[in-house]
């Protein structure tokens, strides 16, 4: 539900522009297209969102990490005054609310717990995100050429991709970790931008490809838990690019989810 002042300066639309930057990091989705965003509530410039996830025992670290991306996605807002944002039926959710109210950031929130701030495990999955992401427009290129043979895909540069969603996701995470966009530059690189010989490819594209598997695998099952825990809540995830995700229901097996008490 949200709440509408008339002194309201902060829209609906402002906040979910906002939190659309906000980033699952492992399954690299919005939280807005995974349904995770459980309400919005907008008094004059103040925001309250509440957050939910597939279940009471997601990482801890990610958890925490999409929640204070919010806030801080929020914060931003031109015109908005207190932000709140609070993670809902979390084992760690008390821990985690309390931290993000006092701004106490990560290692701050959890203490002895935390061996070091978010900074490296969100590069490592930046790194993975961008795997996937250059594995999908090769992909591509490949299935539309089927005479180009694969060890030579490593000689592929930007400038031979087509227009469309999957070269502009790339460009995204190519500039998420400090990747040229040059025409010119190499798409099969690893983090560092170094590419491969010839007969390094095909096993490059295989590490690649497992990697996009992985991601896609754990995305839909992570939304078909969220439509299980919480009835209705396929209405808010936004369809999967590949168009396989229904939207309220799927043909897994049925899976019921036990909250553990603490």
């Amino acid at each position: 539900m949200t709440v509408l002042t008339d002194r309201q300066t902060v829209s609906r639309a402002d906040v979910r522009r906002a939190l659309d930057t906000v980033i699952d990091p492992e399954l690299d989705e919005p939280v807005t297209d995974l349904g995770f965003v459980r309400s919005v509530d907008i008094d004059g410039d103040d925001v309250t969102v509440h957050l939910r996830l597939p279940t009471s025992f997601c990482s801890p670290n990610f958890a925490y990490l999409m929640a204070s991306d919010a806030k801080d996605a929020l914060s931003a807002l031109d015109g908005v005054g207190v932000v709140v944002v609070e993670l809902d039926d979390h084992h760690d959710s008390a821990l985690i609310n309390a931290g993000l109210a006092a701004d106490a950031g990560y290692v701050g929130t959890f203490g002895h717990e935390a061996e070091s701030s978010l900074d490296e495990l969100r590069m490592t999955f930046r790194r993975k995100a961008h795997t996937a992401a250059a594995e999908r427009v090769l992909t591509e290129l490949l299935r539309s050429k089927p005479t180009l043979p694969e060890s030579m895909v490593g000689s592929v540069r930007l400038r031979h991709l087509g227009p469309g969603r999957t070269t502009e996701a790339l460009l995204r995470r190519r500039e998420a970790i400090g990747l040229p966009d040059d025409p010119d530059a190499l798409v099969l690189v690893d983090h560092e931008g170094r590419g491969y010989s010839p007969d390094e490819v095909p096993m490059a594209l295989r590490r690649a490809r497992s990697t996009r598997i992985s991601i896609d695998g754990n995305a839909h099952f992570c939304r078909g838990l969220l439509r299980t825990r919480y009835e209705g809540s396929g209405a808010d995830q936004a369809p999967r690019p590949d168009g396989a995700e229904p939207a309220d229901h799927h043909h897994l097996i049925p899976v019921t989810v036990k909250e553990i008490p603490r």
